[in-house]
């Protein structure tokens, strides 16, 4: 059976962030929209990303805490884990959020969600969608402007080995039925130490094999040696500069080969778990049918107003290879249906974005890195504060971290922040609206800041610009 479904104002591809983000905009402009999914409703966020891997961060850290708390005069302690309850626990919530922020929304603002896998058809002049329905049949969707917001995907690196021994994926982690004795994690980035840590923490035997010379290899240098001695310390292994060259699998689980200094070594365990970035989801979509452009991996090329190359199809979030962020997703949403509804020619300004690793202790980061800011011509004076410092840090008994800025010589002007420390996270976003607001560290330096916070820790490091902070008194600040 062929239908057809024309006189939309916008039609989008995919059900995420972005795309939700766009279909409200465009609803409260008064705008029809019509949104086709071939998945499930709600994206990677809520469905197999954010929601699932931080509720389970949050659920290991509570179990590691109870094992091996701080506290002089305190005790407490843990059983072991029931990974199958700890598992439909977390289904349960996603569930219940994929609900909540998703699908209501969608009966809320009115806007029809159809259920298939679509690709363009017509031409350059005259785009539409065709749309394979999961409940048989086919359909036609006719709008005024489409918009791409499919997301992205795990992405495996071509391993001798790896297609046929099969893997897990930071999303299928997530759905084991049981807890592994042993895994191994190839990727020192924020899904395999945030994956890592996870599983370690749950009881599991975990060793992590990065390719670069550090962990967390596009943090500040500081950031990745906390990290790394974090992970020993927590009695995971810990590969740097190691090529993964093979990987086979017998009846007692993976063997994993890599190159390390001119050294082959191998680590054997019952489940292997690859970690090593996301990749736009664009296949099958058609795209050259109407004159869309992709770039090497797969991402659709946009302008910075999000249009692509076919001046009615736009595209949002993951797909476009802008920072893979559920919050960058949500503003190119709103932006696109801006800039495609209004002709709002607006466009986003990176400069400030936060990023947040949700290990323990945390890593976030905004700005520059200090390599960065140097290659942009920027001559910089950089200081760290080694969390010794912070009183909030001491109380908690846990000074493993620092705070790390990165100033312009001469202006004193703020161009990155970066923590390693708990609730990282949270004093990030001080120093997003820092530098958004392109203050100094001198201005910083001099604002006020409640006491016995983590932030305080950024008016501390400011003060280092001017002062020499092994004089600081805890009432100085």
């Amino acid at each position: 059976m062929r239908t057809a479904k024309a006189g939309y104002d916008l039609a989008v591809i995919g059900s995420g962030g972005a795309a939700f983000a766009a279909a409200i905009a465009a609803r409260t402009k008064g705008a029809s929209v019509v949104m086709v999914e071939r998945g499930t409703v709600g994206g990677t966020c809520v469905n197999t990303g954010c929601v699932p891997s931080k509720a389970l961060l949050a659920a290991a850290e509570a179990g590691h805490v109870a094992l091996a708390q701080p506290f002089p005069g305190i005790r407490t302690e843990a059983g072991p884990v029931d990974f199958p309850a700890l598992i439909g626990g977390k289904t349960a919530l996603v569930e219940e959020m994929r609900t909540d922020k998703y699908v209501h929304l969608a009966a809320e603002y009115d806007w029809e969600i159809v259920r298939g896998t679509a690709s363009f058809t017509g031409n350059t002049d005259s785009p539409a969608l065709h749309v394979d329905l999961d409940a048989g049949g086919t359909v036609t969707i006719e709008a005024a402007h489409y918009l791409v917001a499919t997301g992205s995907a795990p992405w495996a690196p071509p391993i001798d080995g790896l297609e046929q021994t099969g893997y897990l994926t930071s999303t299928t982690a997530m759905e084991l039925d049981h807890l592994p004795e042993s895994l191994i994690v190839v990727g020192g980035n924020y899904i395999g130490l945030e994956q890592g840590q996870l599983f370690a923490r749950l009881g599991a035997k975990v060793s992590v094999v990065e390719a670069l010379d550090r962990l967390a290899p596009f943090e500040e240098p500081e950031i990745g040696a906390v990290i790394d001695d974090v992970f020993r310390d927590e009695g995971i292994g810990v590969h740097t500069a190691a090529t993964v060259t093979a990987v086979r699998r017998d009846n007692d689980g993976y063997v994993l080969t890599a190159a390390q200094g001119g050294e082959m070594f191998q680590l054997r365990a019952e489940q292997l778990l690859v970690a090593t970035g996301r990749r736009p989801v664009t296949d099958g979509l058609g795209l050259e049918t109407v004159g869309v452009k992709t770039g090497e991996r797969g991402e659709i090329v946009v302008d910075e107003h999000l249009r692509t190359h076919n001046p009615r199809v736009w595209a949002a979030g993951d797909v476009t290879g802008h920072p893979q962020f559920v919050y960058v997703a949500g503003a190119h949403g709103t932006l696109a249906a801006d800039n495609a509804l209004d002709g709002a020619q607006r466009a986003l300004d990176y400069h400030h974005l936060p990023r947040v690793t949700f290990t323990t202790p945390a890593i976030a980061a905004a700005g520059l890195t200090d390599t960065q800011a140097a290659a942009q011509g920027y001559a910089c004076d950089c200081r760290v504060l080694p969390l010794q410092h912070v009183p909030r840090a001491l109380v908690n008994r846990d000074t493993r971290g620092l705070i790390k800025l990165v100033a312009e010589a001469g202006t004193g002007r703020l161009l990155g922040a970066h923590v390693i420390a708990e609730g990282a996270g949270d004093v990030i976003a001080t120093a997003v609206y820092a530098l958004a607001n392109q203050m100094t560290v001198r201005q910083m330096a001099d604002l006020w800041c409640p006491y016995l916070t983590m932030t305080e820790g950024l008016k501390l490091a400011a003060q280092t610009y001017t002062r020499d902070v092994a004089k600081l008194s805890c009432c100085a600040s």
